[in-house]
C-alpha cells in the first residue's frame, strides 16, 4: 500500500475511532469530583405526573422531598389538563396544596405554566381542546395563563414564572411547530399580568439559545450527559463544562440569569417508559457513579441554579430497596 492510500484511509478512520470513543466508550466525566458547591445552589423539579407513572403516592413524595430531602427550591409544572379539565372549570386545590406546604417550609418555586410542560408528551392538552385546530389551542391557553397568573399573584413562594418549557424547540414531543410570535404574546401577558421574573428555557445541547435569551429575565438551559438516539443508541456528550458558559455569552445571557433548569437525574429511557428499562440500560444512562458525575459537571457550569431532573425516580428506587440515589440526593440540599 502506497503512503498516499496510508494517509488517506487513515485520515477518513482516524476521526472515526476518535468520534466513537468520545460519544460511545469514554465516559467524559469530570476530572475531579468532590461535590463541594455553594448554598442552594441545586433544586429539584417536581411533577405529579410522573409519581402517578410511577405508581407513587405524590403527596408522600412530595412530603419527602419537603421534608427528608429538605428541598427548598422547586420547579413546579402546574398541567393544563389537570387544573382546567372542563371548559371554563378550574381546579388548582392539589397545586394550592403543593404551594402551601412548601411556602410552611420557606421553599422558594418555580411556576411553571403554558400548554408545553416538563415530561412527555411535552404539551399537556386538554381532553375537551384534543382535536381543536392550533389557533382555537392557543386562544384557550391565553386565558388559561391569565386565569393562573391571577390565582397564584399573592403566593409569594412563587419567585419565578416559566413560560412554557423549551418552547422553541422542534425536535421533541407531541406539539405544534414552534411559534416565536405565540411565545411573545404569551410572555406579554405574564408581564402585564405580574412583576415576578420569567424564564424561558431551551436545550442546552441544541439550539443558540439567542430567540429565549431575548425575551426572558433568566434563561435555563437542560443539561444531559447520557442520551439515547434510534440509529446511535446511548451516547455520552463530550463537550466540556465551558461549552455551556461560552453559550450562554455568546446568546447575551449575563451571569446572575443563567440556571440549570433540568440537569439529567434519572436514566434514559428509549420507549419514554420506566417500566421498560433494563438493568443494562439504567447502568447504561445513569447509575450512582453518573449521578455523581452530572452533579460535578453541573457545579462546573456554574450557572446561578441548577434544578435536578428525577427526584421521582430517587423515590421509586428507595421503595424497591435501591437506596443510594436518595441517600446521594440528601446530600445536596443542605
Amino acid at each position: 500500500m502506497s503512503y498516499k492510500k496510508i494517509i488517506i484511509i487513515s485520515s477518513i478512520i482516524l476521526p472515526i475511532i476518535l468520534i466513537v470513543w468520545f460519544f460511545k466508550l469514554a465516559n467524559n466525566y469530570p476530572r475531579k469530583i468532590d461535590l463541594k458547591y455553594r448554598p442552594d445552589y441545586f433544586g429539584v423539579t417536581f411533577s405529579k405526573k410522573t409519581a402517578a407513572v410511577l405508581n407513587l403516592d405524590w403527596r408522600e413524595l412530595y412530603l419527602a422531598i419537603l421534608d427528608d430531602l429538605q428541598v427548598k427550591q422547586i420547579r413546579l409544572p402546574i398541567y393544563w389538563d389537570e387544573i382546567e379539565k372542563a371548559d371554563g372549570q378550574y381546579d388548582f386545590s392539589d397545586y394550592d396544596y403543593l404551594l402551601t406546604e412548601g411556602a410552611k417550609r420557606n421553599v422558594k418555586f418555580i411556576a411553571s405554566i403554558g400548554w408545553r410542560l416538563p415530561r412527555w408528551p411535552e404539551c399537556h392538552t386538554p381532553t375537551w381542546l384534543k382535536g381543536s385546530e392550533t389557533e382555537k389551542i392557543k386562544n384557550e391557553t391565553l386565558k388559561m395563563l391569565e386565569v393562573t397568573v391571577n390565582h397564584y399573584k399573592d403566593q409569594t413562594a412563587i419567585v419565578y414564572w416559566q413560560v412554557e418549557n423549551e418552547p422553541l424547540l422542534n425536535v421533541f414531543g407531541e406539539c405544534p411547530p414552534a411559534d416565536e410570535n405565540f411565545l411573545r404574546k404569551e410572555t406579554a401577558l405574564v408581564r402585564s399580568l405580574d412583576s415576578r421574573p420569567i424564564i424561558i428555557s431551551s436545550s442546552g445541547e441544541l439550539g443558540s439559545w439567542k430567540k429565549e435569551a431575548q425575551l426572558a429575565d433568566i434563561f435555563g438551559a437542560t443539561l444531559y450527559r447520557v442520551v439515547w438516539g434510534k440509529y446511535t443508541g446511548y451516547i455520552r456528550y463530550p463537550m466540556p463544562s465551558w461549552y455551556y458558559r461560552l453559550k450562554a455569552i455568546l446568546a447575551g445571557v449575563k451571569p446572575g440569569r443563567r440556571f440549570i433548569l433540568e440537569l439529567q437525574a434519572e436514566p434514559w429511557a428509549p420507549t419514554g417508559l420506566f417500566s421498560d428499562l433494563t438493568p443494562a440500560q439504567i447502568n447504561k444512562s445513569f447509575d450512582l457513579q453518573q449521578f455523581k458525575a452530572n452533579t460535578q459537571y453541573a457545579i462546573n457550569v456554574n450557572f446561578d441554579k441548577a434544578y435536578l431532573w428525577g427526584v421521582e425516580w430517587w423515590y421509586s428506587e428507595l421503595k424497591q430497596g435501591h437506596g443510594e440515589y436518595w441517600a446521594l440526593a440528601k446530600t445536596l440540599f443542605k
